[in-house]
């Protein structure tokens, strides 16, 4: 899997690692499938997922592969990479009587995310026997039934399903009976005993044989039940129903008691011979403390609380004997029919935060999976987003959605973002549950430092003490942490003050200056210093300005633009030029140096307001570059430059417009020296001296 790669540009920001454009790619929506015997031991191969997935030994500790956390059959080690059967499956308590049970799941990992949809079949062994609701079979038989008389007799159930489920019958010999099997409706063996000669009572009243169902398995499981028969008198007919089979439908949820059907069984005899009870069959185990028969009247009624997730199908036998002894048998099948009463299920299975406020819009932050225990439309199941964020939900398969940024984000503005995901069902009323998520946005250096004023102005008194305090500046950064920590450097000077370190100071952390020499009104009447404030950002972003006297002559230092390139060799070579001037012949940027000088002399035919662009390069191939916008104010004195500098201060672009990479902004230090000492005044920042 291929991911991009984001190079560093020069002068300034460090793109974001390939980690974040993993989050971007798209969640996988292929397939895989195992098939597995059931019964197998905890700790069993079920096969080789890592690998089927593409991923090697040395890849799994950075891709962090793991399983969803609602199906806990399965484990997937972190060394290899292999899934292992985490409990002992029984696949018919997983899935009952179906033809086919498997168990789906997803796999996650990282760096990129993506998920992968998991099946894994359960295939059915023969671990279980035929079984007989009863330990014996009580027939009572008339000495006058001719031979050839047929008795039905109960039929084993096997739990197991396919080959291992079907049945065959053996009976101990007897030369009074044997046995026949007849093939009913539903496709079952329904064994029956067949009188083969006439029964004497005085002879023999009795006779104790032995019923044997034995399945189709390998190796085969058999199952027994007794057949005691009386040999009775006066008594020769047996109980009928009106319908070998019947069929009920009821919703899940009724009370109990709630009436499901009646059957009805007839016999011709009178007296006790031709009075009919009725009750229960052969019954799987679990079922019969759901459902009632009424012993007289047939009605089969609910007794426990019955749950189409739990089970949606029900079959079982009832039996009518008359007072005489005989019996007949019927099956029941009752289809349970589903009910909206499961609310829908969220789970979170991956959420990436915080996010980085540049990660661009489309980019995963979470995976999510909703689901819906109910069936049909009451299993169908939406997410919608309910809360005002940047963010979408997007559907994927198998239920799953991934949560998107929508649109770009801004920690400035907002730092956490609180969204809540709405899953709601199509039934009648729908369902729906919900389910809360922060998401915290982190910091990127995206903003400058912008000073509080345009410029700063003091009056010094000449002969003052060196290391007197001139003024204070102050530039506010609206980033976190160190992208938001500001520290100041003097930059350079103007005409009088050939080494503006050699006049003032300015202490990096506070913005304060102080006077490096006393000054001689004679020698010095004013001079404007540039301070630079400059973020802790990797990638810094600085502000800063000047102001040019209009009596400069050519050569004039007006400023230096310093850039940075994380690279090295050629690719950290840089070199500068203007790209933009309103006055193209005024000013040129050494090509190494970086340093803005005037080319030639400033006459008064220049504007005030000069606006510079210059571009740095390095050496790469393809070569990177950055910008830099100087904005330089031509003024003989600090009062003609004050009008400029405050309208640029109101116009100044804002950080956005500046492309990220290098954001000056005009701050200006003015001194000028006088002979009386005159009385401070103090205003924000600034101070007059």
């Amino acid at each position: 899997m291929a991911g991009r790669q984001s190079r560093r540009r020069a002068g300034g920001r460090l793109l974001l690692p390939a980690l974040l454009l993993g989050l971007c790619w798209r969640a996988a929506a292929e397939r895989l499938r195992y098939t597995i015997p059931e019964e197998l031991g905890r700790g069993s191969l079920v096969g080789p997922l890592a690998r089927d997935l593409g991923l090697s030994p040395p890849d799994l500790p950075a891709r962090k592969l793991r399983l969803s956390t609602d199906k806990p059959y399965f484990t997937v080690s972190g060394e290899n990479g292999n899934l292992y059967v985490r409990e002992r499956l029984d696949r018919e308590e997983m899935c009952g009587e179906s033809a086919t049970c498997s168990v789906s799941f997803e796999a996650l990992v990282q760096n990129p995310l993506n998920i992968f949809h998991v099946e894994v079949a359960i295939q059915d062994v023969n671990d279980n026997s035929p079984a007989f609701s009863k330990a014996a079979l009580d027939l009572e038989i008339g000495e006058w039934i001719p031979p050839g008389a047929r008795f039905p007799l109960e039929m084993a159930r096997d739990a197991d399903v396919g080959s291992n489920s079907l049945l065959t019958y053996q009976l101990t010999d007897n030369p009074a009976f044997t046995l026949a099997v007849k093939e009913n409706r539903g496709r079952k063996k329904q064994p029956e005993l067949v009188l083969e000669r006439a029964l004497d009572r005085e002879k023999q009243s009795s006779f104790q044989l032995v019923l044997t169902a034995v399945d189709g398995g390998d190796p085969v499981r058999s199952g027994t039940v007794h057949v005691r028969i009386n040999v009775t008198d006066a008594n020769d007919n047996a109980p009928v129903f009106s319908k070998i089979v019947y069929e009920a439908r009821v919703r899940e949820n009724v009370p109990a008691g709630s009436l499901v059907l009646r059957v009805r069984a007839t016999d011709a005899d009178a007296g006790s011979n031709g009075r009919v009870s009725y009750s229960f069959g052969n019954f799987p185990d679990g079922g019969r403390a759901l459902f009632s028969v009424d012993s007289e009247s047939g009605e089969v009624r609910t007794a426990g609380p019955l749950d189409f997730e739990e089970k949606s199908k029900y079959s079982f036998g009832l039996e009518a004997r008359d007072g005489g002894g005989f019996t007949g048998h019927c099956e029941v099948h009752i289809n349970i029919t589903d009910e909206n009463d499961n609310v829908p299920e969220i789970t979170m299975l991956s959420v990436s935060s915080p996010v980085p406020e540049d990660a661009p819009a489309g980019t995963v932050v979470a995976l999510l999976k909703a689901r819906d225990r109910d069936s049909g439309q009451n299993g169908e199941v939406s997410c919608e987003l309910s809360g005002e964020a940047p963010l979408s939900l997007v559907a994927s398969s198998g239920g799953s959605y991934k949560l998107v940024t929508a649109s770009a984000l801004d920690r400035e503005q907002a730092a956490e973002h609180r969204v809540t995901v709405v899953a709601r069902d199509r039934g009648r009323p729908a369902l729906s549950s919900s389910t809360a998520l922060v998401l915290e946005v982190s910091d990127v250096n995206d903003n400058a430092p912008v000073f509080e004023e345009a410029a700063y102005s003091a009056f010094v008194a000449e002969n003052n003490a060196a290391g007197a305090p001139i003024l204070r500046v102050l530039a506010r950064d609206a980033d976190a942490g160190a992208n938001g920590c500001v520290s100041y450097w003097l930059v350079g000077g103007s005409a009088g003050a050939a080494d503006s370190a050699a006049y003032v100071s300015v202490e990096a952390r506070s913005g304060a200056l102080y006077a490096q020499r006393s000054f001689d009104y004679e020698q010095c009447r004013e001079f404007a210093v540039v301070v630079r404030a400059q973020d802790g950002g990797e990638a810094a972003r600085s502000s800063t300005a000047t102001v040019v006297p209009r009596s400069a002559e050519s050569g004039y230092l007006v400023a230096k633009v310093v850039a940075v390139d994380a690279d090295a060799g050629r690719n950290a070579w840089l070199s500068y030029e203007l790209v933009q001037a309103a006055e193209p012949a005024l000013f040129r940027v050494g090509l190494h140096s970086g340093e803005v000088r005037t080319a030639r002399a400033v006459s008064e035919r220049d504007a005030a307001k000069q606006r510079l662009v210059a571009v740095v390069k390095d050496h790469g191939q393809p070569a990177l570059s950055a910008t830099a916008t100087l904005h330089v104010v031509l003024a003989e004195s600090l009062q003609e430059a004050l009008p400029e500098l405050s309208e640029r201060a109101s116009g100044a672009e804002s950080a956005a417009e500046l492309q990220f990479y290098l954001f000056p902004y005009s701050m200006v230090l003015f001194w000028s020296a006088e002979r009386l000492r005159m009385k401070s005044i103090k205003h924000d920042c600034s101070f007059l001296l």
